[in-house]
């Protein structure tokens, strides 16, 4: 099943920009980016290529639970949320100061 290229833009939300994250981007060229929840690997991996022009090696997709939080004096449920490490090929880079 492949989507087109307007769905696939809609794949990723955001780049998590963290000290955690910039380690391992410098590291091991792996970059974590918040996705949209029924995505899955092949489709965040087709995401990627399309929008930053590089060669993705493997893609890991993590499950966020939301936290319990206290508003006033009730309680909420901040949402849940897929977080994805994807790995690039040797060669390979982005740069999110010029995308």
């Amino acid at each position: 099943m492949s989507l087109n290229k307007f769905n696939l833009a809609a794949v990723i939300e955001a780049p998590i920009i963290s000290e955690k994250s910039t380690i391992s981007a410098e590291k091991n060229k792996s970059f974590v980016f918040k996705v949209q929840k029924q995505a899955t690997k092949k489709h965040i991996k087709q995401a990627v290529e399309l929008m930053f022009s590089v060669e993705v090696d493997s893609v890991q997709v993590l499950n966020v639970k939301g936290k319990q939080k206290k508003f006033g004096r009730s309680l909420g449920q901040r949402s849940d949320w897929k977080k994805a490490y994807v790995k690039l090929k040797p060669g390979h880079d982005i740069e999110f100061s010029v995308a």
